[in-house]
């Protein structure tokens, strides 16, 4: 734990830093793998008090140690010692992590622990054993302005929806932020960026995810799982794509009725975002009406110089909004947010598709700074 402190910087801090209640008694991180989990529990750490860092413990799950030991019996002996504060990371990565968990919690009052999960899929599994008990975040990637601040130590405030659509987004020291935008796009979202080898990292990322993540939450076999990564390149090909179960199960041959179930797995994932006609979150009873990767960056991770440009500004607009907007499908135009209507497109988009529609608004890749309805695509990923 100590040298993993010595080697974490405390420069720059993602999104829910201050929105975690770090003193509750059991709070559960979740989050796609390579957001940065694992850092900010370590950076909430080196910010304690001697005294508190000596009643800490940090500990991953995938451990060798876990192998001849438990987590219940760990915390115990940890309690025994005077500790306090224990932080678990990858807890997915153990097998039976929420039985054990409701155990400390019931027999250790006492102690506070915080704990992480690569994959939201177990955790959102393991909910049921821990009801009423845990306090359960989720995560996601880097928005444009915490890219912004990481990757070139420019600071942006969060930007309310209100202030984007007044135009309200100048940033202090960009004067023209479509370049930085672009990198954005490509090699952005992840924190893991910054570590090199981009591509190959975030391939691997796609691939444990698809082939190990889901596989062993859902119970399926590593053939299937292949058939899983396999689906997501055919919706990396088409995207956005319009759900058609039976085509896409005649290609992957598998049952047409575990479409729906394979979507909604890669959606908690966090590989592929599902745009529905109605608010209802990630979990909703809305129909999907389109389907698209996660964000940018896997678009060209998977589709390359092939990839739709027009797909990568609606992809983004879906990604960087969902999270603090009810986004749902608009039958005039791309996007609908409350009383607002979206239409995203490249600099020369007009108002054409939605000339007779109130509060709508065009979107526009490849342009600097607002001007009425028209807004910047760029100024969307101020939002959190």
């Amino acid at each position: 734990m100590q040298e993993q402190l010595r080697l974490v910087s405390s420069e720059f801090k993602r999104y829910m830093f201050d929105k975690l209640p770090w003193g509750a008694r059991l709070v559960g991180l979740m989050g796609p793998r390579g957001v940065g989990k694992s850092t900010m529990v370590l950076q909430h750490l080196k910010a304690q008090d001697e005294d508190t860092l000596n009643k800490s413990i940090y500990i991953s799950a995938d451990h060798s140690y876990f192998l001849t030991h438990t987590l219940e019996e760990t915390a115990t002996q940890f309690v025994r010692e005077g500790g306090l504060w224990m932080y678990i990371d990858e807890v997915h990565k153990y097998e039976k992590w929420a039985i054990e968990l409701k155990q400390i919690y019931d027999n250790h009052p006492e102690l506070h622990v915080f704990f992480t999960g690569s994959s939201i899929l177990d955790i959102m599994e393991g909910e049921a054993d821990l009801s009423r008990r845990v306090l359960l975040f989720e995560m996601q990637g880097l928005s444009f302005r915490e890219y912004l601040e990481l990757f070139h130590g420019i600071k942006s405030p969060v930007r309310s929806l209100e202030e984007v659509l007044k135009g309200n987004v100048q940033i202090e020291g960009l004067n023209h932020p479509l370049p930085l935008f672009n990198q954005y796009l490509r090699e952005g979202y992840y924190p893991f960026s910054k570590e090199g080898y981009f591509q190959q990292r975030l391939q691997q990322v796609v691939r444990f995810t698809m082939e190990m993540d889901i596989p062993h939450f859902a119970n399926m076999t590593p053939a299937t799982g292949k058939k899983l990564h396999r689906m997501l390149g055919i919706i990396a090909s088409n995207v956005p794509y319009k759900p058609e179960a039976t085509s896409l199960a005649n290609e992957l041959k598998v049952s047409r009725n575990d479409i729906p179930t394979f979507l909604l797995y890669m959606e908690k994932a966090g590989m592929i975002g599902q745009l529905r006609d109605e608010t209802g979150g990630m979990r909703g009873l809305g129909k999907t009406e389109k389907v698209y990767l996660d964000n940018t960056n896997l678009i060209y991770a998977m589709a390359a110089e092939n990839a739709n440009i027009g797909n990568v500004r609606e992809t983004f607009f879906y990604n960087q909004t969902r999270l603090t907007q009810p986004v749902v499908s608009s039958k005039t135009s791309d996007f609908e947010i409350g009383k607002y209507t979206f239409e995203v497109g490249g600099k020369k988009k007009g108002t054409k598709q939605v000339k007779n529609v109130e509060n709508a608004y065009i979107v526009r890749d490849d342009t600097e700074y607002a001007s009425g309805e028209f807004l910047p695509l760029w100024s969307f990923g101020l939002m959190y």
